[in-house]
């Protein structure tokens, strides 16, 4: 009976109720434990949501794989906001720094298509844009094309 359970859970606060509660009670994994090392290594995402993967066995062993949370949720941490802007093209909710978006970048990288941190920041700067929320002050297309003009190549040189 092995399997294999996918959630999303609040890092660093899962618990056994939903949404791990019911997919784990009728498996033989203790649920405390498995609770407890999805919050010891989703601590440093603490309140955002983190896609977590539990794959069990019949004999009650059990192996977790942490996610990165979505982008938008990096991005909203970072910069401390809730929700993003109903008007981001026109109304913007908060503003990062080049080193934020870096920081966001190396963070997901592992999940997006990017082959190397240039690229992976501007995936984060299209995230930006739909979120509304501006780099350095400047609107995050603007800053993007700042970025195709080569003006911070020193900052995401490899």
């Amino acid at each position: 009976m092995a399997g294999t359970i996918e959630v999303l859970v609040p890092g660093g606060e899962a618990n056994p109720g939903p949404p791990l509660g019911p997919e784990l009670g009728p498996t033989p994994v203790n649920v405390q434990d498995v609770v407890q090392q999805i919050n010891d290594e989703t601590a440093a995402f603490d309140g955002m949501e983190v896609p977590v993967t539990v794959e069990y066995d019949d004999d009650g062993s059990f192996s977790i794989s942490v996610g990165v949370p979505p982008t938008a949720e990096l991005v909203k941490d970072e910069a401390g906001f809730e929700t993003g802007s109903g008007e981001p093209q026109k109304n913007f909710v908060a503003d990062l720094t080049v080193e934020q978006v870096k920081k966001i970048a190396e963070q997901k990288s592992s999940d997006l298509l990017s082959y190397d941190s240039f690229n992976a920041a501007k995936e984060v700067v299209g995230t930006c844009t739909s979120l509304g929320v501006t780099i350095e002050g400047n609107d995050p297309r603007e800053f993007k094309e700042r970025m195709d003009d080569g003006e911070y190549d020193d900052v995401f040189a490899e």
